[in-house]
């Protein structure tokens, strides 16, 4: 009985692999199980091993513990099948982008780099923009290969009106590793500010890079914007709206990119008040502004000139629904603009808090690769 419970315990957190998180609490706890599943993998195997000396409810007891262990592999396992792919995948995706001279990286998925952490790359803060009420500053980390190279700008997510631009940071320092600036921008916040505000301060954030590029060894005619959530949101709003020719690209985590149909099908108030969050961002419910949540879905603005675009989603997503993300894959299909789309099926909202985790090793993979692509290739 001893032996029994916990694993019965652990089994249901399990499905967390499985199912979407039902509440708040549990898909924080979601992120946990399936970004860093040795840990369960590793107490559940000492459970379910210990039945050999554990006489009562043995039996029962080592069916339910191997049957946990199962569920908890199985972000690894649907992991490397989609690794696999992904590289294929995304050559034909990307079509005339990619080019046989593009730079090769390495696998998408690695069992060893479950174990690994990612080194810190020191940061600069610099203030971008000030206005008569306020200023806001980024996080610059350099490349780490010498000359003037291209430029990512990072957009915090945090519903519009919390983060800032330490969210996340592990992301930043791997790609200064591989030769990439990184800006990571702080914007102004919901419900004092709102929309247009924060696609605003990305191009504030672009133009004071581009001014101070020669000092910050910057490649002025390559930046790429970079979003999580409603992060994502900005940036996939500021890469479709500013026609810029030095935006090569715009990669999109879980951003939430219809918010028309955002606002008319709204996540669980146990998850968040999503319905609530978008009315202090945008300025009211859609009933009374509606063309302000149109001006603001990044998909109304898709056309031919739109730039190449990487969308990441996870289907377990409990606070941005994967349909924002198969609404703008259609969009941007029907007008031949090359992007590609990463699902990963195990995956929560957030599931990158683990670099290292299958689906941040996936991700990771994805965002090089699509760099490499729409920077480097000639």
């Amino acid at each position: 009985m001893i032996r029994f419970f916990p694993i019965l315990i652990l089994f249901l957190i399990s499905l967390l692999c499985i199912f979407k998180a039902p509440e708040y609490h549990l898909w924080l706890l979601a992120i946990v199980v399936t970004e860093f599943p040795l840990l369960f993998i590793g107490v559940t195997a000492l459970l379910t091993a210990s039945g050999f000396w554990v006489q009562r409810y043995q039996l029962a007891g080592t069916i339910l513990g191997l049957a946990t262990l199962g569920i908890f592999l199985s972000p690894i396992f649907r992991a490397y099948w989609v690794s696999k792919n992904i590289k294929q995948d995304m050559i034909y995706s990307l079509g005339g982008i990619y080019t046989d001279s593009s730079p090769v990286i390495s696998y998408g998925l690695s069992i060893e780099d479950l174990f690994k952490r990612t080194k810190d790359i020191p940061y600069q803060t610099l203030t971008y923009v000030k206005y008569a009420d306020t200023s806001m500053s980024l996080d610059l980390y350099p490349s780490q290969i010498a000359g003037n190279k291209p430029c990512i700008i990072v957009v915090h997510g945090g519903s519009w009106a919390g983060g800032d631009s330490r969210q996340l940071p592990e992301l930043n320092g791997y790609l200064a590793a591989k030769g990439y600036n990184v800006a990571s921008i702080n914007y102004r916040l919901a419900p004092k500010y709102q929309t247009p505000a924060p696609v605003k301060d990305v191009e504030a954030a672009m133009a004071y890079l581009k001014k101070h590029a020669d000092e910050l060894h910057i490649d002025t005619n390559n930046f790429v914007l970079l979003g999580r959530s409603a992060g994502a949101q900005i940036a996939l709003l500021g890469a479709y709206t500013m026609h810029d020719p030095a935006l090569k690209g715009v990669i999109d985590f879980y951003g939430p990119a219809d918010m028309v149909w955002g606002y008319s099908v709204p996540s669980s108030p146990w998850i968040m008040d999503s319905r609530k969050v978008m009315e202090n961002y945008i300025g009211g419910a859609y009933s009374q502004v509606p063309k302000k949540y149109a001006a603001c879905s990044p998909l109304e603005f898709v056309d031919k000139r739109s730039v190449p675009t990487l969308i990441i989603h996870g289907d377990n997503d409990v606070l941005v629904s994967p349909e924002h993300s198969r609404r703008l894959n259609l969009k941007l299909q029907q007008n031949g603009i090359k992007h590609y789309l990463l699902k990963l099926p195990w995956a929560t909202h957030g599931f990158d808090y683990n670099l290292n985790g299958p689906g941040g090793q996936l991700s990771t993979y994805a965002v090089e690769f699509f760099l490499n692509t729409v920077t480097k290739a000639r």
